[in-house]
């Protein structure tokens, strides 16, 4: 007989992904990858339903900050495609906005803003247009 907290997890899990938009999980996965290849840490280690090691906390919280910051993801949002809750997401937040007193990471979480924005740029412009639309062909 199955676990009742393993069906509420599973309910719950797929309601979260029925929520889910497309360019938002593309938006975090952008966050976790930069955030990742930055800090050197394996980007499968961001999505983890445990907290883990400090780095890997640390590097989460500020994959989930990016994509709050510079997608413009709500708190909501950010935790759908996290695994989070929305009050974590804001302690995350608050916590890096912290953690940018250091001079050194915040001149990192700057270049990661500017790597994101520009590489989301580049999708914008370089994508083809569509057939029909109102701008395209």
């Amino acid at each position: 007989m199955p676990n009742v907290i393993d069906l509420i997890d599973t309910a719950v899990a797929r309601r979260r992904a029925a929520k889910a938009s497309p360019k938002n999980r593309l938006f975090a996965q952008l966050s976790r990858v930069f955030v990742a290849h930055e800090l050197g840490v394996p980007v499968e280690d961001l999505r983890r339903a445990s907290r883990g090691v400090a780095d890997i906390c640390e590097a989460r919280q500020a994959a989930m900050y990016l994509a709050h910051v510079v997608f413009g993801m709500s708190f909501t949002a950010v935790g759908r495609e996290f695994g989070r809750d929305r009050s974590t997401v804001a302690h995350a937040c608050e916590q890096v906005e912290w953690r940018r007193e250091d001079v050194s990471f915040d001149a990192l979480l700057t270049r990661l803003e500017w790597q994101l924005r520009a590489a989301t740029q580049m999708t914008r412009t370089n994508a083809p247009r569509q057939e029909g639309s109102a701008h395209g062909g």
